[in-house]
């Protein structure tokens, strides 16, 4: 005898099929066709000043429980820098020189053992005060956001807290992830199809703006799967055509945090899997600029290839991160001049992440990129600001280096970020051999300036 359902599996097979059609017509509603015409209906905004509450609510009762309970209240390290008034390495030596005896610097010794007090108190204040390693792990916070805890020797405090983690885990587990990788498959999946169907359309003005329409588009749905709330300033100096723009890096996400808000030329290496087949797609809706392994490395083909695209005037502005690896949203580190000898308008951006929310900082030597998005989509929120600087030209005399810099100013001193001279490959690689050998040269010079000083009197 055939199986025949009873009214129970029927009665289920209906619930789930009203809950499908009520999930998707949701997603439709509030957010799919909102990202289509750029719009948005306030909720972001709402859900995000309602976690702040929470979180403030949260740290009074643990520093009040703390009080009540007589516990030392943790106070979270912080990777900013102490400030510190900058002295030159001749005016440091002679300091020690002055500490270990009365003579002046111009009457001792070409060189003295007391200098070596200097090389070491340098050496074990880089240990104590990295300014490279700690650019590369996760910002503290001052508070407790619900995700972490920043002191790992936590004990109990209060049973409202616990049940309010507890609560927290649900709605972002049982809610708040699902929603989001639905969104994300749904973004992804909607730029592979339609810039695939666009590319079957000859080149012309039509195809350009529908690519970029459909580019924003999906990018907007794919910011929606991060819940991201992001506030865009000084937009009249957004990048445009036969331009460069140049930001900060923190996570692969800059990428779609910019490109919400504009289309852009992606730079990259070709990838396979996944990935591929997105490059791909995108490729022939839009002139990308993607590279073989093996010629990412050969500097004159990528700034070749990169000339020619900006000096079409009709293609899209070319986005860049200098700085060639993920920073930890407090600094910014060297940027590679690569970009900055083409000779063209360089746009400078600015990203600054809200730590409090969650942390976009990508430690690619600790977390695989799809272990990275999961903590990303369970986090309450991504919320950052962009700021659109002012166009930047190569001014007369200035080489590729000094260029870089100028502009790695603008961006730190506009994101509240630290600006430092440190290449971020060092992340994963030793000090190269010139940073010592300038440290050589400096007091190399002064023993000279110092021999020819007495030879004189």
């Amino acid at each position: 005898m055939g199986w025949f359902p009873s009214p129970f599996d029927n009665l289920l097979c209906m619930l789930l099929g009203i809950s499908f059609t009520v999930w998707f017509t949701l997603l439709l509603v509030f957010i799919i066709v909102p990202a289509i015409f750029g719009v948005s209906f306030g909720i972001r905004r709402l859900y995000m000043k309602t976690l702040l509450k929470i979180f403030e609510w949260a740290t009074l009762r643990i520093e009040r429980g703390a009080k009540e309970k007589n516990h030392l209240l943790y106070k979270p390290y912080t990777n900013g820098i102490i400030a510190k008034e900058p002295t030159s390495l001749e005016e440091e030596i002679k300091e020690i020189r002055r500490s270990g005896s009365n003579r002046d610097l111009g009457a001792a010794a070409a060189f003295e053992m007391s200098d070596i007090f200097y090389f070491c108190r340098r050496g074990v204040e880089s240990i104590m005060d990295d300014e490279v390693t700690k650019r590369f792990s996760a910002e503290e916070l001052e508070s407790w956001n619900l995700l972490t805890r920043s002191n790992y020797n936590f004990q109990h405090i209060s049973l409202r807290l616990t049940v309010l983690w507890g609560l927290g885990v649900l709605i972002r587990y049982g809610f708040l992830l699902p929603l989001r990788v639905t969104l994300a498959f749904t973004g992804v999946g909607l730029l592979v199809v339609l810039t695939s169907i666009i590319g079957l359309l000859p080149n012309g003005r039509m195809k350009n703006v529908l690519s970029e329409k459909v580019h924003v588009m999906c990018y907007r749905i794919c910011v929606r799967a991060l819940t991201a709330i992001i506030t865009y300033h000084d937009s009249e100096n957004k990048p445009k055509n036969g331009g460069i723009c140049v930001a900060n890096h923190t996570s692969p996400i800059d990428v779609i945090i910019l490109a919400s808000d504009g289309c852009y030329a992606m730079v990259g290496q070709i990838h396979g899997g996944l990935m591929g087949v997105i490059q791909r797609s995108m490729v022939k809706a839009c002139p990308h600029i993607w590279f073989e392994r093996s010629e990412v490395k050969d500097r004159h083909l990528v700034a070749k290839r990169l000339s020619d695209h900006i000096e079409d005037k009709t293609k899209l502005p070319i986005l860049i991160f200098p700085e060639g690896t993920c920073i930890n949203n407090t600094s910014v580190m060297m940027f590679k001049k690569g970009s900055f000898e083409i000779g063209c308008t360089v746009y400078p951006v600015a990203i600054k992440y809200d730590p409090r929310f969650g942390d976009a900082f990508w430690n690619s030597s600790k977390f695989g990129m799809v272990n990275y998005l999961l903590r990303m989509m369970s986090s309450w929120a991504i919320v950052c600001s962009v700021w659109y600087l002012p166009p930047m030209s190569r001014e007369e005399g200035e080489d590729a280096v000094q260029f870089a810099n100028r502009v790695k100013a603008a961006i730190a001193r506009q994101g509240g970020l630290v600006d430092l001279l440190w290449d971020g490959g060092l992340k994963r690689g030793k000090v190269k051999d010139t940073f010592k050998e300038e440290q050589q040269k400096l007091y190399s010079k002064m023993l000279v300036g110092t021999t020819e000083d007495r030879s004189r009197s």
